[in-house]
């Protein structure tokens, strides 16, 4: 079973413009690393310090094929942390709001009492 997603580290391989115009470019299936190089005027170390992040990360995967590493994108990396982010946004029920406007006692505390 893979492991969950480190969140720090997606979120650190994002904050980066290249990484995201690497992404974008994987979107549209699997590359050799030479194919993404050839959309960018970056040296070799730099463009490989990139995608290390983005395998340390998790959101590509990256595959020798012959003399060539082919790299593709990890979507269930990011639909999980889009699925945390969801969660700190999305509404909350009555009780759990309750609780929270009450310092997380109100409702709870006084059903119980007779």
């Amino acid at each position: 079973m893979p492991s969950k997603p480190d969140e720090s580290g997606i979120f650190g391989a994002l904050a980066d413009p290249t990484r995201r115009a690497i992404l974008r470019l994987l979107r549209r299936g699997s590359k050799s690393a030479g194919d993404i190089a050839a959309a960018f005027d970056l040296a070799k170390p730099t463009l490989s310090h990139h995608f290390a992040v983005l395998r340390r990360s998790g959101l590509v995967r990256a595959e020798r094929r012959g003399t060539s590493i082919v790299y593709t994108l990890q979507t269930s990396a990011l639909e999980e942390v889009a699925a945390e982010l969801l969660e700190l946004v999305a509404p909350v029920t009555s009780a759990a709001s309750a609780a929270g406007r009450s310092g997380g006692l109100g409702r709870a505390r006084k059903e119980r009492l007779p």
